[in-house]
């Protein structure tokens, strides 16, 4: 028996193939494109509000034409014959019009609960926004138009690569996958009609007191310790959360957290990431299957871009905050050589090489009376353990930046651990590790050179016994304070010409790696790294 189609699948195809295609894979729409359909089914959604005559979220069934649903409202007559009753959010500026979609959606939900034996009488669609019912009577064609719905439907659903998006449609504006579909970006050419979709007024909560405990209670996320409350945040305002150290989470919030499809990321309190949870329900499993295959045999041409980009941006910061034009000048060379380099073992040659002369004027970029009066001192690179502050905050801030490059990447529904430049046999997130290359110098290396420019940490911040140096409570704040500064500002996207903030370009980059994974993106050739 074939598989039954959603009914809202069907409707979204009639607006746009590709939504249907993303809505199927699983993809989130745009938060306050939820929150505005959210409010409008509220009443529509509980059974418990049914009265006499009128019924509430009613499941029908139809195998003759293919689908499954839920009838908002079913208001019945004296007769018993069904009036259905849709419940729609229409921008206020909209006026309330019933468009084809909803007339195929009322459509087949009529058909649907004639199937099932049940006389219908009519079809409306009732506008919250405007408190305005409108009643939509169904013709021979309609009801035609439905099931041809229902076939493009399947065909969408059987292809193997995603629809195209619209091009330069005035759909775009008003679809809520506009911020995950990425329609005026696939080309990779600078955007000249930019979509702008509402910033949710969400933030990353990080919980860095140790011997703490987070739990959830009436909507809200509260802290304490010791019977002090040190925090209270509602929960509708967090987009992740990040644990530092010490710190316990209750069941309960870690449920609702995932039941929200939220992620957690624990991470030790030296910056290092340490695990992460997130729902066990995610977008876009075919292509996840895809990455794996493409990450076994292996796609060069991503790694050349995560190595060229990454140079690039370590040569844009040095020339701008330090003074060694030498080794500004190699840099880009070296970028260039990594956009034709004919191996990973070539290119991570480059990599290195480009590293060490990155590092090696690291302190150029302080101010000269800073390391002077902070005693500072900057050798080399040094990873776990860390031998001097300087390291043991970019390994802080480094451990921030894969938090975030973590929920990008699995709200693509990608796989972290399936990279193509890191080694996914070393058991690490390698694709995560492969898209933070890119970000490590303008966010990371930027925080850390703000934090002891502007006097925002210091030396006596950080302890050092035995050769290995560990920042300190008020040094892990400090640095969190000006980590989500840099990733909240806005900067000028290099390909795309608009202003996005560092997170946001974050996911951007994740999807257009799946792009390039599911075939819906060109070659990424057309792409060259540039100045952020």
């Amino acid at each position: 028996m074939p598989e039954l189609i959603p009914i809202s699948l069907v409707a979204h195809q009639a607006f746009c193939p590709r939504r249907a295609w993303l809505e199927a894979m699983g993809e989130k729409t745009d938060t306050h494109q939820v929150e505005i359909g959210t409010q409008a089914h509220t009443p529509a959604d509980d059974p418990t509000r049914s009265r006499a005559r009128r019924y509430r979220a009613v499941d029908v069934i139809s195998h003759d034409l293919g689908v499954t649903g839920r009838c908002d409202t079913v208001e019945l007559d004296e007769n018993a014959a069904m009036t259905i009753v849709e419940h729609k959010a229409t921008p206020v500026r909209r006026r309330p019009e019933v468009t084809e979609p909803m007339r195929i959606q009322v459509a087949l939900l009529a058909g649907a609960l004639a199937d099932m034996g049940y006389p219908v009488s009519g079809q409306a669609i009732y506008f919250t926004n405007h408190h305005t019912r409108v009643d939509v009577p169904l013709t021979p064609a309609d009801r035609a138009l439905a099931r041809d719905r229902v076939a493009d439907t399947a065909r969408t659903l059987a292809a193997e690569q995603a629809p195209p998006p619209l091009d330069d449609d005035r759909r775009c504006s008003r679809c809520s996958h506009i911020s995950v579909c990425l329609p005026d970006e696939r080309p990779l050419t600078p955007v000249t009609r930019r979509i702008v979709v509402a910033d949710p007024d969400t933030q990353v909560l990080h919980l860095t007191t140790p011997g703490s405990r987070a739990y959830i209670t009436r909507g809200r996320i509260e802290v304490s310790k010791s019977g002090e409350k040190l925090g209270t945040f509602p929960i509708e305002r967090v987009q992740g959360v990040v644990v530092h150290g010490n710190v316990d989470l209750s069941g309960g919030l870690i449920r609702e957290l995932l039941w929200r499809s939220l992620s957690v990321v624990w991470c030790t309190s030296s910056g290092r990431v340490t695990g992460w949870a997130r729902a066990a329900q995610g977008p876009n499993g075919g292509p996840r299957l895809l990455q794996h295959v493409a990450s076994q045999h292996g796609r060069i041409d991503l790694a050349r871009q995560f190595v060229a980009t990454k140079v690039a941006n370590q040569a844009t910061l040095l020339r701008r905050h330090g003074d060694a034009p030498t080794a500004v000048t190699r840099l880009r060379e070296l970028q260039r050589e990594a956009l034709d380099s004919p191996s990973l073992t070539n290119l991570f040659g480059i990599e290195g090489d480009a590293a060490a002369r990155y590092f090696a004027h690291f302190l150029t970029m302080l101010r000269p009376k800073v390391v002077a009066t902070e005693g500072l001192t900057f050798s080399t690179r040094t990873r776990r353990p860390a031998r001097d502050p300087i390291n043991a905050a970019l390994n802080f801030c480094y451990g921030l930046l894969t938090a975030d490059v973590l929920r990008a990447v699995v709200a693509c529904g990608l796989d972290p651990h399936a990279g193509f430049l890191h080694s996914s046999g070393r058991n690490k997130p390698a694709l995560a590790l492969d898209l933070v290359e890119e970000f490590r110098a303008p966010i990371a290396d930027s925080v850390v050179l703000n934090a002891f420019n502007n006097g925002e940490i210091h030396t006596r911040d950080f302890s050092t016994a035995l050769g290995t140096t560990r920042i300190g409570e008020r040094g892990r704040k400090a640095l969190i304070t000006g980590y989500e500064r840099r990733v909240t500002g806005t900067f000028r996207h290099p390909i795309f010409g608009y202003d996005v903030t560092w997170r946001r370009a974050m996911e951007i980059q994740a999807r257009l790696v799946l792009g390039v994974i599911d075939r819906t993106q060109p070659d990424t050739k057309a792409s060259k790294p540039d100045e952020p």
